[in-house]
């Protein structure tokens, strides 16, 4: 009982798909998420349909045969299920790659290239393979991170790889592809067929009022037949030219998408011959017609297990690089920031004793936050070496005193010296006058002062520069 309380909690495939879709009864239709065109579709069909069974056949039923409404209602039907069929199914949808497939499939393209120490790398495009001795591209898709198998493309409205794509079709709400392409092709045709059996008919119906009324009455006792007529005219071209399209790229074996972009020759004799094709129009119409149907890889109505890691977001291979790059600009300004800190204070602040080491405990203490690892590699800031030497003999610094003494066993601690303990800057004292007996303020030296200064400043426009 508690497993299968557990599975009930579990979401399903369906609910955290990546891809913009609409499912409903429990995952079992999948559509696009733009579907106003296919209820237009829906209302045109079941409305031009409807006014011909109201008014049309009963009348064609009585004076011609009654095979008319019969045949009309199997072709009704036959396209009602093949537009249904067509819309809720899967149309080959590849699943998208989880983290660690994304993941090893970048360290594969890392060994292949070479490893790069200069941070992350977006992988290439394209991959070659051979088909019937026909060099393939596969593409790279950057949103699914896959490298899409051949005649597969990305749909922008769904955002699917859809295998075996052959266009987005508005009026059916969802894309065409290796799934649905066989249901596709029937409802187009029979559509064709039903267009035209309408229209010709209520032709008939007019044509045959008129000899017993009149052409003017007829018109007026059956508007609804005018109505059908002017729908069945207009769209009788359109569905008519695309079913014979169709029907040449079921005959060559191409799609859409390849015929628009122009990517095969007819011709097998050509550099950029077809590879798919069979060389047979019988075979190639009965490859796309009567072949096995493939089943469904994204698996909708499956539970989404707690242990396996779900797909990436959808992203681009140029974000994430982006963000690497910026990640590191930042490091670099952060070091520019405490490199800057430490030159403005050695200019303005002469009388703190303490090594370099002292600046970044005090930028730690003052709310900074320590650099990231990826900043250890850029080195710790160096004060500029044209800084003159504050004393004129060595032999002072060597010997220790006791604040330097103090200084070493309290390496954390802080000491600022008080303005009687404090050396002067160079310049204002003799030289082998020792530093920690000055305590009067000789007088003052601008252009030592200034040489500092403009020391510090050129190394401060140094560090900004890098």
């Amino acid at each position: 009982m508690e497993s299968s309380h557990k599975r009930r909690n579990f979401q399903k495939k369906w609910q955290v798909f990546p891809g913009r879709n609409k499912f409903y009864c429990d995952g079992r239709i999948m559509m696009a998420r733009q579907t106003g065109v296919f209820y237009l579709t829906l209302v045109l069909i079941i409305v031009t349909s409807g006014l011909f069974f109201t008014f049309d056949c009963p009348f064609l039923a009585l004076t011609l045969t009654p095979a008319v409404p019969v045949t009309g209602g199997v072709l009704f039907f036959f396209v009602m299920g093949t537009l249904l069929r067509t819309s809720f199914s899967d149309p080959g949808v590849l699943p998208r790659a989880t983290p660690d497939e994304a993941a090893d499939l970048e360290r594969q393209i890392d060994v292949a290239n070479g490893a790069s120490s200069t941070g992350y790398r977006p992988p290439p495009r394209t991959k070659e393979v051979t088909i019937n001795g026909q060099t393939v591209k596969l593409k790279y898709c950057f949103t699914c991170k896959i490298f899409r198998p051949p005649r597969a493309s990305h749909c922008s409205l769904c955002d699917n790889c859809v295998e075996r794509f052959d266009h987005h079709c508005p009026w059916v709400g969802n894309c065409v592809g290796k799934r649905n392409y066989r249901f596709f092709y029937m409802f187009i045709l029979s559509l064709s067929f039903l267009t035209i059996f309408i229209f010709a008919f209520v032709i008939t119906h007019v044509i045959m009022q008129s000899h017993q009324k009149g052409f003017l009455s007829a018109l007026k006792d059956s508007p609804a037949s005018v109505l059908e007529v002017v729908v069945c005219f207009f769209s009788v071209w359109s569905i008519v030219g695309l079913s014979g399209f169709h029907t040449y790229l079921i005959g060559s074996n191409q799609t859409t998408n390849e015929d628009i972009k122009g990517s095969w020759s007819s011709k097998r004799g050509k550099d950029n011959y077809n590879p798919y094709s069979y060389g047979n129009l019988f075979t190639n119409c009965c490859g796309a017609l009567c072949g096995p149907l493939p089943p469904s890889l994204i698996d909708r109505r499956g539970f989404v297990s707690p242990n396996v890691s779900q797909p990436v977001p959808p992203s681009n291979g140029i974000t994430m690089y982006g963000a690497t790059q910026t990640q590191t600009h930042m490091c670099d300004q952060d070091q520019c920031i405490q490199s800057t800190k430490f030159v403005l204070q050695a200019a303005s602040t002469p009388l703190l004793q303490s090594e370099p080491v002292t600046v970044a405990t005090e930028a730690s203490a003052a709310g900074h936050a320590p650099l990231p690892a990826p900043c250890t590699l850029l080195g710790q800031p160096t004060p500029p070496t044209s800084t003159p030497n504050l004393s004129c003999e060595p032999d002072i610094l060597s010997q220790p005193t006791p604040e330097a003494l103090h200084h070493h066993h309290h390496p954390h601690h802080l000491h600022l010296l008080t303005p009687d303990e404090a050396p002067s800057p160079p310049g204002m004292l003799p030289c082998g006058s020792p530093l920690v007996q000055s305590h009067t303020m000789p007088f003052y030296n601008p252009a030592s002062q200034d040489s500092l200064h403009e020391d510090s400043v050129r190394g401060l426009v140094k560090l900004s520069s890098v």
